[in-house]
């Protein structure tokens, strides 16, 4: 009996060291507790110089000063080559439109008040300040968004210097530290949406941070009030259908007349946000923005988040390494993934360029009918808003490959309906046709 008893204990007793040893096992590859910071200086409600946060936060400010940089990657990068030159069918494309005079490539954070105050598309609307300093929240609460958005982009440009650009007070409370929406518009259009941001958790909070500013939207009213076209739903169809049903003198909302075909045009901003969320794979398996692209990092036994905010191939064994073991397989998976969405985006691209030119020999002809050939307007309308969601979405596919691949797919469908049926206004009145 006193074997057996003997017997027994030493099994369990081997059964729990085992499973200490998978306890230990699985827990070393988990990131560590934040071990919270260490305050040596007080930090102002809604203060803008990253430099005075640096004291607090060293780490962190030493990672966001990487986003000075200026690389190229297989499709984007951060360094600003026109994207005009390196595909002259953009001029095509965005005639009509400042995108058309000047496109280029994104920089990093660090060049947010630089790039916006230099651009050639020569911004009129305050509203475009919104998404590009750290200053924004606290002159919004001083100005209200309202008066923010009313006010002339050059009469706002005192406000900002190059030295203030995107930074810590746009994702944090000074004094908690905690993560914390400061653009309006994104907490209006999420409580449109039914969702209640105070009961967000701090997983999602990593999303929605960047949710305040990686998004499609259009500046509503004279009052350039900016808005998220989201009461439909974040899918390209909801948001199209949004902006179809919105009339502006008793006509669907438009952001310019296109150059050649005259076209009542949209133009897609950089909807990462809407894309990632719209049931991509890591986001429904609980990844957050922030888990790729400010993956964890060390400084002795600190752990801190990265804020060399850029691409995850920039730090592959920190970011997709927390999840996947072989890092290789998953950059080159990521490579098909960005050359699939590029060939898919070409060809949309020479789809509409032919739907233009079909609209447009039709519409030198001396007689036509005009219904079809609105009709044929209205489709390359819907087409170039689908291929600008993806082609203006800054991950080339990869944020929701299969999502990517769908939007482009339709892309290219409307834009041969629209040569289609451009071609057919030509014929249908020569024939008698009405």
């Amino acid at each position: 009996m006193k074997n057996r008893t003997t017997l027994i204990l030493g099994g369990l007793s081997l059964i729990l060291a085992v499973a200490l040893i998978i306890v230990l096992l699985v827990t070393a590859n988990q990131p560590a507790p934040d071990r919270g910071f260490q305050k040596l200086a007080d930090i102002a409600r809604f203060e803008p110089d990253p430099k005075v946060w640096k004291v607090n936060f060293p780490s962190q400010y030493d990672t966001w000063l990487k986003t000075q940089e200026q690389a190229t990657t297989a499709y984007g990068g951060s360094e600003p080559y026109s994207k005009l030159e390196k595909d002259p069918r953009l001029k095509t494309l965005f005639a009509g439109n400042a995108f058309s005079n000047d496109y280029n490539e994104d920089r990093g954070h660090y060049w947010s008040v630089t790039d916006v105050t230099e651009t050639g598309r020569n911004p009129t609307a305050g509203t475009c300040w919104t998404c590009k300093s750290a200053v924004v929240p606290g002159l919004m609460e001083q100005m209200t968004p309202e008066k923010f958005y009313a006010t002339a982009f050059k009469d706002l440009a005192v406000n900002f210097s190059p030295d203030k650009p995107i930074s810590c007070g746009d994702c944090h409370d000074s004094k908690t530290m905690e993560l914390t929406i400061t653009r309006p518009a994104f907490r209006e259009a999420m409580e449109k949406r039914g969702i209640d941001l105070s009961q967000a958790t701090r997983q999602e909070m990593r999303t929605y941070v960047c949710g305040q500013c990686h998004v499609e939207y259009y500046f509503a009213g004279e009052g350039k009030y900016l808005t998220f076209p989201w009461a439909k739903g974040i899918r390209v169809e909801n948001i199209y259908d949004y902006y179809r049903e919105t009339l502006v003198e008793g006509k669907p909302f438009k952001d310019y007349a296109h150059g050649i075909s005259g076209a009542p045009m949209l133009k897609a901003q950089h909807p990462e946000f809407e894309m990632f969320t719209a049931d991509s794979t890591h986001y429904s398996a609980g990844v957050s923005c922030a888990d790729c692209h400010m993956p964890y990092a060390r400084d002795g036994a600190t752990k801190y988040s990265s804020h060399f905010v850029a691409s995850p191939l920039k730090y592959a064994e920190q970011a997709c390494g927390q999840c996947h073991a072989d890092v290789n397989y998953v950059t080159k998976r990521v490579a098909t993934i960005q050359d699939q969405t590029w060939n898919h985006m070409s060809r949309s691209e020479d789809a509409l360029v032919s739907a233009i030119q079909a609209i447009t020999d039709t519409a030198k002809l001396p007689a036509f009918d005009a219904t079809q050939l609105d009709e044929a307007r209205e489709l390359q309308r819907r087409a170039q808003f689908y291929w600008d969601f993806v082609a203006a979405e800054n991950s080339m596919g990869f944020h929701n490959p299969e999502e990517a691949l769908r939007i482009l797919g339709e892309a290219i469908d409307y834009a041969r309906q629209a040569e289609l049926m451009a071609r057919q206004a030509a014929l249908g009145k020569a024939a008698g046709g009405k």
